[in-house]
């Protein structure tokens, strides 16, 4: 992995993963990622932030992220920082930031 272009996450799977499988045999896990900083304020509040990120595998890493990976895993992800865009039904233009995930480590318990 290149570390001109490299995220490293950890954090928490915020929905079950969705499953492409492809006509030509491939296969393209998709998945969301909250990550949690925290901070104190100018008030001397401690605040909590959540981010959420888009997560996609494909090949080997999906076929793990289908079968092991539910709803609330904690995981840890490498991998690379992805932007597309595509046209919706009416005509706007709409961008996409997802990370390719290319390292999946499972964490937590079950």
């Amino acid at each position: 992995m290149s570390l001109r272009n490299s995220v490293s996450l950890l954090g928490y799977t915020g929905k079950e993963v969705e499953i492409v499988n492809f006509e030509n045999g491939g296969l393209k896990a998709t998945v969301s990622l909250a990550t949690h900083d925290h901070y104190t304020n100018a008030k001397g509040e401690k605040i909590e932030e959540t981010q959420w990120h888009s997560l996609v595998a494909f090949g080997k890493t999906a076929e793990i992220f289908q079968k092991y990976v539910i709803k609330g895993k904690e995981i840890a992800i490498n991998g690379k920082l992805t932007y597309r865009s595509y046209e919706d039904k009416d005509g706007v233009k709409r961008y996409i930031t997802e990370i390719r995930v290319e390292e999946l480590v499972l964490l937590g318990g079950k």
